[in-house]
């Protein structure tokens, strides 16, 4: 009947969006942590022409374990952790947000539009989030320095205060357009392709919305973002951890650091630390998603009242 009132669709809040994205990325990030460190070890492997300390993930995590103990191979634990709070919340908030405004008739957007939404969450969060990562950068690399070249920060918040009085405020965004630009290729493939992938795998007669399509398009996800992003990871890492010598920065930028990665250490090295990096991305998506995925639908159920609802993704 034409005067019946539509029921209103109930929706998560936006400051809740924001909430779980953070909390979904921290509680993934206790799992990662030690293949974070592993990654950022490999791809300053070689870096300024010295030799190849780490041949293999395998060699790096013995070496990390032999030299600095069990708990070495979570350095970094709370810049890790702060990172999440400050560029998961809002990437992952932001995109959910998005996602909803451009989903006409609860018709989820085509693959372009998601590309698109993922690098403008992406780049907002990662510009939130490069303070926290350069203090990991800078925590999980200390180990292979000398120990009279170390930083020695003690968390965290010791990183951000020591580095803003010791080079300035403007050092905690160093490297900030190469995070950016990481984070626009990271979100436009993990995003989109998790999505597309959630739904290629849901139009099959083999999935439903449960944890295991989640797990799928997960893993998915983390490989076609794996091979996406290394260039851009390792000029970022690179770009992050150097050092002024003499007045003058190691690399002048994120080209200059890719020319160089190729020309000293070969076209192959840009996917440097390639399995550690996918080791830990993979499962930081999967539980990522699957966390943020039950939050969102455990929130729908029980507080909006939506005894229908799924994860939102």
């Amino acid at each position: 009947m034409s005067g019946q009132k539509q029921t209103p669709v109930k929706r998560i809040p936006n400051g809740v969006k924001f909430l779980f994205g953070g909390a979904a990325g921290m509680g993934a990030t206790f799992f990662v942590q030690p293949l974070d460190l592993v990654k950022n070890r490999m791809q300053l492997s070689g870096m300024g022409g010295e030799a190849r300390e780490h041949k293999t993930s395998f060699h790096a995590v013995r070496s990390i374990l032999k030299n600095e103990g069990i708990f070495g191979i979570y350095s970094g634990l709370s810049a890790g952790l702060l990172r999440q709070a400050t560029y998961t919340t809002t990437r992952l908030g932001i995109y959910t947000i998005l996602f909803d405004m451009v989903s006409g008739d609860g018709k989820p957007p085509n693959f372009f539009t998601k590309a698109a939404i993922g690098m403008t969450a992406g780049a907002i969060g990662a510009f939130v989030g490069t303070p926290a990562e350069i203090s990991l950068i800078r925590m999980t690399a200390d180990g292979r320095m000398p120990a009279e070249s170390r930083r020695n920060y003690k968390n965290v918040f010791d990183a951000l205060i020591r580095i803003t009085k010791e080079e300035g405020v403007v050092t905690l965004w160093r490297g900030c357009i190469p995070t950016v630009a990481r984070a626009m290729v990271v979100n436009a493939a993990q995003l989109a392709s998790y999505s597309q992938a959630k739904q290629f795998l849901l139009s099959t007669s083999y999935f439903q919305d449960n944890i295991l399509c989640h797990f799928g398009a997960s893993m998915i996800s983390g490989l076609v973002t794996t091979a996406a992003s290394m260039p851009v990871d390792i000029a970022k890492t690179r770009i992050q951890n150097m050092r002024i010598v003499d007045g003058k920065p190691e690399y002048k930028g994120a080209l200059d650091v890719l020319v160089n990665v190729v020309r000293k250490e070969g076209f192959f090295s840009l996917w440097k630390g390639f399995t550690p990096y996918y080791a830990r991305l993979g499962p930081h998506t999967v539980l990522t998603f699957i966390f943020l995925e039950q939050m969102n639908k455990i929130y729908a159920i029980y507080v909006l009242q939506d005894k229908r609802a799924s994860g939102g993704l």
